[in-house]
């Protein structure tokens, strides 16, 4: 048999299958059945093999809970003042003349009585010695006017001096005795003079600095008219002055809030209230455009550490305690204008409570006055990854009270941001 070539065997083929059409129909079912299962086979084994793994379901987040923290809080009400000297002078010259002196440091602490300036006294003292000169010659006229009485008086029992001359004589001493008097209080008055020409500290406390350098000529006068010279304010005491509503005027006068009542007062560096006093002055009157009241509060300042002009918030007493729930601050979200606590119910499911809050205390624990029970289990960590109607795996925590005792820990309550009172 003679060997085909591949073309003559194509050619062999093409003629039997137009001598058979059911061959041609046969041999093409066959073809494509073999291509499907080579393609079902490649995709198998793509998907077996090649694929990306299945997604892993995401791990329950964590979150600590805690239920709130239950104790006796005070209830402050919160101001907004400023601290001023007890007491501040302006110093300024009772008599005119050229500074050749000045005897203390700007800024530094004065005692009452201490010298400050010295002013050239020698045109005082030149007046002062003319003033004395002025005193011998009024005793010396005065004495000679009584010498001259009493020559009259032995001469009338002899009828040899007339009873008007006698009455000039006695007129004479009488002047002479108001021309002493006058001298003697020109003496005092130079004296002052002299005194004035050097300057004191009228009362104790922090000098600012010097206003005239020494060779500066000064004039004295009334008030703002005489040269100024320096200031001084009184650091300790120290004032606390504030403005109050109305409405807090009345509540604290309702309950029995008056003079010496305790204040508590921190700066605005400060976390805790480092500085106490009591409640010194409220003032008789409402301001009638703003509707608040001035008082101020005495604090102590024994290091002077606190300045006039100071801004720092006080908070003072309103009187009784009550039983709180605390929470942490940091726990509390806000949606809009609600604020919201994340508890978790006994399912392990997260749930937002709307809640009404109260103060901060120290410590940045959170009063609430409602929307929380006591045995809520709220989230204190993990907030970010709690979302309501959400699984979460709660480990249990606690919530510490600040360092203070509970029974001595005050609250702040909300008062007027802006505005203070006594």
């Amino acid at each position: 048999m003679n060997d085909l070539t591949p073309i003559e065997m194509d050619e062999l083929t093409r003629l039997e299958e137009a001598d058979n059409p059911h061959l041609a129909r046969r041999r093409l079912r066959r073809a494509s059945w073999l291509v499907l299962a080579t393609v079902v086979a490649a995709l198998s084994w793509y998907l077996v093999r090649g694929g990306p793994a299945p997604a892993a379901a995401p791990p329950v987040p964590v979150v600590t809970v805690a239920t709130p923290l239950q104790r006796e809080i005070t209830e402050w009400d919160e101001y907004i003042g400023r601290f001023e000297a007890s007491r501040s002078v302006e110093l300024r010259p009772r008599v005119s003349g050229q500074i050749t002196a000045v005897h203390f440091q700007d800024g530094q602490f004065v005692r009452q009585g201490q010298p400050l300036f010295t002013i050239d006294p020698r045109p005082y003292r030149a007046a002062l010695a003319e003033a004395q000169a002025g005193v011998a010659t009024a005793r010396s006229e005065l004495a000679l006017a009584r010498s001259d009485l009493e020559r009259a008086l032995r001469l009338v029992e002899d009828d040899a001096v007339a009873q008007s001359e006698v009455d000039a004589l006695r007129a004479r001493v009488t002047a002479a005795n108001a021309a002493l008097a006058a001298a003697q209080a020109r003496v005092r008055s130079r004296s002052l003079e002299v005194e004035f020409t050097t300057v004191r500290a009228p009362i104790s406390g922090r000098v600012s600095d010097r206003r005239v350098d020494p060779g500066n000529l000064v004039a004295a006068g009334d008030g703002p008219a005489a040269t100024l010279l320096t200031t001084i304010v009184a650091t300790d005491p120290l004032h606390f002055t504030f403005d109050g509503s109305e409405g807090l005027y009345l509540k604290s006068k309702r309950e029995g809030l008056a003079r010496g009542a305790e204040v508590q007062i921190r700066l605005h560096d400060e976390t805790d209230y480092e500085w106490s006093g009591e409640l010194d002055f409220t003032d008789n009157a409402l301001d009638a455009n703003s509707g608040t009241i001035r008082a101020r509060a005495l604090v102590r300042n024994p290091d002077n550490f606190l300045t006039p002009g100071m801004f720092g918030n006080m908070r003072l007493a309103n009187g009784g305690t009550e039983r709180a729930l605390l929470v942490p601050d940091t726990a509390v979200q806000t949606d809009q204008t609600r604020k919201l606590l994340l508890v978790v119910g006994r399912d392990e499911t997260v749930a937002a409570r709307e809640v009404t809050l109260g103060p901060v205390i120290d410590g940045g624990l959170r009063v609430v006055r409602g929307g929380l029970r006591p045995t809520d289990r709220v989230v204190i960590s993990g907030t970010q990854m709690a979302l309501p109607g959400s699984k979460v795996a709660a480990r249990a925590g606690r919530i510490d009270p600040p360092g203070r005792s509970a029974s001595s820990e005050p609250a702040t309550a909300a008062a007027d941001a802006a505005s203070l009172t006594g």
